[in-house]
């Protein structure tokens, strides 16, 4: 007989022990289940994370932003299956900083990785500077959730695979079977571009995989001219030009006094001679050893921490990017996981295939913008084509706005004056944003907000469940606004640097549909009257290069989004507020940066140092294939 709350039961002996037995072995079926649940629960309901991030692509060269003469169906396809930001701000407008505050979700100054000086990025692979190893990245927070994480440092389109003879007007038509690359195939490789080593080759302080990326594949520098041959450089021309004649002349001046000895015209002694021979060698060394050897310096492929090619074969790069990125996605379809899909497309310099060469109205330029659109539509496949599409977050951006100096391209930042490395100006730094995520965001939305790259950081961790305590972010959570749940932005303030320069900031007041964008400085435009630095080819930060406005320049983005005419006191009535307003924000958060990192992008940190130099060999003969190497393990 059993007790139960006061009432009598009367139970068998036999019928207790087979409820007994059946509860044990209910339990018993369930506990793997709960376990799970316990364990890797939150895992299994965790999204999954792509990010694109193109290079030097102008907001109005996407078809969603306007674009009519350049075709982009799987970009746009993104915007209209998912969100699109129409006022989504770069952190910086060059890609060092830029990308740095990307990754962290934090002003590059707050990290180092803002030039004070003519230099803005990192110029060598052998130099100290980079993402200092105490830096988080969401990369970092993520694999703490249990994500596995990748980057891929990618090229452009299509010519990672082969044509077929025919290309269709709206695509190529491809096929990986009996795959040869073609040898004129346009290649944009991307980048981190962030660092490798600190004080010796093995360190890699700055790499990948210490900042949070169990898995690396690419370029841990850029692809630039200097990578192809007949290209040029793109590494300080000018001072490679007075090193090369500083030795041609040390050269001449020695020939001439030692024929001028041999004839007995002067009376030179031998050690003032050798000291001369000293002198020209060490001249050449100078120059040649750094910059005459970049492309085995810089252009070199990684594969998590062992360099795999050095320097880097062109022709056969996109394909093995664009499969390491696929693979990457397939083996971890059943897990969490953050791809970060990093192009350098389409950053210069450009070629162009034969299957989309001419296909746009804009050139080649406009060639290049259709196949990196390519390469976004196959990575979106890959995704969908495991069924991970509604449990999948898919970001595209662009790490600042175009180059519109640059003679090889023809990018167009739409309505928004300037571009890349401009400073405060709207074209530098507004870019493109897209999130795709079928199972969570409403198709066919538009945000006119601000926001910035730098809210990837904490839209991440929110997505992960990430809650643990970390140091504080520049960036905000987005779910809330992407999700329909609020309709304004936390961006009150935002700030926009050049270099480590504040040249600008923008202020959108709680009781105001106004965007107010205040400019303290901004660069000499080249030659007067143009909208650009076209004489040096970029702009420059600081010194006789910026003009400094007292009072400041004040402009209405929501008015004047062109910024076509700054506000004069006498028809702005909130003019003076804004000017205060924006001071004493500018003032607050510059008292927010007394705990920054050494500055990371100076003469000291960025030069070559041999010692520090990635090699695929015993240095200095770097040198090998990743298919000889394959074809040998």
């Amino acid at each position: 007989m059993v007790v139960l709350y006061g009432t009598v039961a009367s139970v068998t002996a036999a019928e207790l022990f087979a409820a007994m037995r059946s509860f044990l072995l209910a339990r018993l079926l369930l506990f793997p289940l709960l376990a799970n649940n316990v364990a890797g629960g939150d895992s299994a309901r965790k999204p999954n994370v792509v990010l694109v991030m193109a290079d030097d692509l102008g907001i109005g060269d996407l078809g969603c932003y306007g674009n009519n003469t350049i075709r982009t169906p799987n970009i746009d396809r993104l915007a209209s299956e998912g969100v699109k930001l129409t006022q989504h701000i770069s952190a910086a407008p060059v890609c060092t900083p830029s990308r740095a505050a990307f990754v962290t979700g934090r002003y590059a100054i707050r990290s180092g990785m803002a030039g004070s000086g003519a230099v803005q990025v990192n110029l060598f692979l052998g130099g100290s500077g980079g993402l200092p190893p105490g830096e988080t990245t969401f990369a970092k927070r993520l694999q703490r959730q249990g994500y596995t994480t990748g980057l891929v440092a990618t090229p452009s389109g299509p010519q990672v695979c082969c044509f077929k003879s025919h290309v269709s007007t709206s695509s190529p038509s491809v096929s990986t079977a009996n795959c040869r690359v073609n040898n004129t195939l346009q290649t944009d490789a991307g980048k981190w571009h962030l660092g490798v080593s600190c004080e010796r080759r093995e360190d890699h302080c700055h790499h990948p995989n210490r900042h949070g990326f169990s898995f690396f594949y690419g370029l841990p520098f850029t692809f630039f001219n200097d990578c192809v041959p007949g290209m040029g450089t793109s590494i300080r021309a000018g001072l490679q030009r007075t090193l090369r004649n500083l030795s041609a002349l040390l050269a001449v001046g020695l020939v001439t006094l030692v024929c001028a000895r041999a004839r007995g015209f002067v009376d030179v002694s031998p050690r003032l001679l050798v000291a001369l021979l000293s002198s020209s060698v060490l001249a050449v060394a100078v120059w040649y050893v750094p910059f005459g050897l970049l492309p085995r310096w810089n252009c070199i492929v990684m594969k998590d921490r062992d360099v795999v090619e050095q320097p880097l074969t062109v022709e056969t790069l996109p394909l093995r990017m664009l499969t390491e990125a696929q693979r990457f996605i397939e083996r971890n379809a059943d897990r969490p996981f953050l791809l970060f899909f990093s192009l350098a497309h389409v950053h210069t310099p450009l070629f162009h295939t034969a299957a989309f060469a001419g296909r746009s109205r804009h050139g080649h330029y406009g060639d290049d913008v259709e196949e990196m659109d390519w390469l976004v539509g196959e990575l979106t496949k890959t995704v969908d084509s495991l069924g991970l599409a509604n449990n999948t977050l898919i970001y595209f951006a662009s790490d600042h706005g175009g180059h519109i100096e640059d003679h090889q391209k023809g990018g167009w930042n739409g309505i928004y004056r300037g571009g890349k490395a401009m400073g405060g100006w709207e074209g530098g730094i507004r870019v493109p944003g897209i999130f795709r995520w079928p199972g969570r965001l409403a198709a066919g939305k538009v945000v006119n907000e601000p926001t910035s790259l730098m809210d990837l950081y904490p839209t991440l961790k929110f997505l992960a469940g990430d809650t643990q305590p970390d140091r504080p972010s520049d960036g905000h959570n987005l779910m809330p606004l992407l999700e329909g749940k609020v309709d304004r932005s936390e961006h009150e303030f935002m700030f926009h640097y050049c270099g480590s320069h504040l040249h600008a900031a923008r202020w959108h007041p709680a009781d105001s549909d106004s965007i107010f964008k205040v400019h303290f400085s901004t660069p000499n435009f080249s030659p007067p009257g143009a909208v650009g630095c076209h004489d040096t080819q970029i702009c420059l930060c600081h010194g006789e290069h910026v003009t400094h406005h007292d009072p400041p320049l004040l402009y209405d983005l929501f008015r004047d989004p062109s910024e076509s005419r700054p506000l004069d006191p006498g028809e702005e009535p909130r003019h003076a507020e804004v000017l205060r307003e924006v001071a004493e924000a500018a003032d607050e958060h510059r008292r927010s940066l007394a705990g920054k990192q050494p500055e990371q992008l100076t003469w000291e940190k960025i030069l070559w140092r041999p010692w520090l130099q990635p090699c695929c060999g015993t240095f200095p003969f770097c040198g090998c294939k990743e298919e000889t190497r394959k074809s040998a393990a």
